[in-house]
């Protein structure tokens, strides 16, 4: 469709009407001014297909003809939702003001009548490429808007995620773990969160949000973090400030994604009884996202070694998970966690510590 062009003689134009007679007329006119790409149609019930071929840039159309009239042609282009539609031009016997209102209603640009001036009929065919032209041309320039915005979220959406692993990563490093063990809690996270109906764009900030649920270890002191005995309780409480922490480091961004952060690094502490940290929450009260990161995170810290503890058997941490159901743990996320244990352990031999 050559409808950009600064000289629109090439311009696509379909004419349609039931009289060989007026369509060889009209070709002449239309091929004297120049035009050299005129579609005519004498059956309207091929107007659709050969639209569906390769769309003009303008329409000529008769309103009086058999099988379909006009303005049963113009409600098909209609269904058609085309965001770029052609201009119609009526060229019509029929003089009476309804049929150049009920031409209107239906989405015409504009209305000649037979038998017209090709003077009169180039002008309006001139002036209607024109304005098709250049409605053509907001619409492209709109798109490449539309594709330059969208590469810049996409720029910033990126460098956002590049922060937030590396603020993971640090986290990880204050603590002595190992990447894997956020990917592990990561990936399981995201499996329940697809158990439980959340959409693939929910999945995806999870995923990406979980990997700073302990990123407040960053303020804990070394003698605290990496202490290879039990903590007195003095210690523990300020290990118990790891939450807080992390929430304080997260907040001030409307992002979805280190909003969701925050509420994850602020409850994935907090148990199912309201015996948990920081706030003392209970049951749905405390955010979903984290009571899901509570027992992804919980096993995988169960079954991996620190400079505190060996790790668990699967069976032993298999046992606590089952036995702190409706006290620590959201009941229907243990169900959860048993029925998908399979992937789970799948998820944990993919990303096993070297």
């Amino acid at each position: 469709m050559n409808c950009h062009q600064e000289r629109y003689t090439s311009s696509r134009i379909m004419v349609v009407d039931d009289e060989l007679t007026n369509l060889k007329l009209v070709h002449k006119i239309l091929t004297n001014y120049g035009y050299s790409n005129i579609e005519l149609i004498s059956d309207p019930r091929e107007v659709i297909p050969r639209y569906r071929q390769s769309p003009p840039c303008l329409i000529l159309l008769d309103l009086n003809m058999p099988f379909m009239d006009g303005y049963a042609v113009l409600n098909e282009l209609k269904r058609l939702e085309d965001p770029l539609s052609p201009p119609v031009l009526i060229l019509t016997a029929q003089i009476g003001q309804e049929y150049l209102l009920k031409a209107f209603d239906n989405g015409v640009r504009d209305y000649i009548t037979k038998p017209f001036d090709m003077f009169e009929l180039a002008a309006r065919v001139r002036n209607l490429l024109e304005v098709h032209a250049a409605h053509l041309l907001i619409h492209d320039e709109k798109k490449v808007l539309d594709n330059l915005v969208r590469e810049r979220t996409m720029e910033l959406m990126q460098t956002r995620l590049q922060i937030v692993r590396k603020l993971g990563r640090a986290a990880e490093y204050r603590d002595n773990e190992t990447g894997r063990h956020i990917l592990r809690v990561s990936h399981t996270t995201v499996l329940l969160a697809r158990e439980l109906g959340w959409s693939e764009t929910e999945q995806e900030t999870l995923l990406h949000a979980t990997p700073m649920h302990d990123i407040g270890k960053i303020g804990i002191p070394d003698s605290i973090l990496l202490k290879p005995g039990k903590l007195n309780v003095r210690e523990w409480e300020q290990m118990k400030t790891h939450t807080l922490i992390g929430g304080r480091i997260l907040e001030g961004d409307d992002s979805e994604l280190l909003d969701r952060a925050r509420e994850i690094a602020l409850s994935h502490h907090e148990w199912w009884d309201g015996s948990g940290y920081p706030q003392g929450l209970a049951g749905e009260s405390i955010p979903l996202s984290g009571r899901i990161v509570s027992v992804a995170d919980v096993f995988d810290a169960l079954t991996s070694e620190r400079v505190y503890k060996k790790a668990w058997e699967i069976d032993e941490a298999m046992d606590y998970i089952r036995s702190n159901r409706g006290r620590q743990f959201d009941p229907k996320l243990v169900e959860l966690f048993l029925r998908n244990f399979d992937e789970i352990m799948s998820i944990a031999g993919r990303f096993k510590d070297p």
